[in-house]
């Protein structure tokens, strides 16, 4: 299994890495690159940074089998991320991630699409 690479990035590069994991189908190689750059984002961003994990996690979950925890990650990274949706630091899509993330914890069984990070 690819291993992610450990190492500092802008959070441009994060997103990049990050939707480049989602859209090969390995969200919990995005969660990695994006909780690797939760713990170095200043205070104002951390808690988008730890949403957008928890909603990589919360793919994981259901990509596994695992729907409980699908729902309950996902619904927890929801909640992180929708206090940005007026900011949307970095271009973040946050309106289309939380869409996405309501739509997953509502119905974990449901085939899920890949989000976008970026608008």
């Amino acid at each position: 299994m690819e291993r992610v690479e450990v190492r500092d990035r802008t959070p441009d590069e994060a997103l990049a890495d990050a939707q480049d994991y989602l859209d090969r189908d390995m969200p919990f190689h995005a969660h990695e690159v994006l909780e690797e750059q939760w713990k170095v984002a200043p205070d104002p961003e951390r808690a988008l940074w730890q949403g957008l994990a928890q909603l990589a996690v919360g793919l994981t979950h259901q990509r596994r089998g695992n729907l409980r925890g699908a729902t309950s990650v996902t619904t927890r990274g929801a909640d992180a991320i929708a206090r940005y949706t007026v900011i949307a630091p970095h271009g973040i899509d946050v309106g289309g991630l939380l869409a996405w993330a309501r739509a997953l914890a509502a119905r974990p069984e449901d085939e899920a699409s890949v989000p976008s990070l970026r608008s």
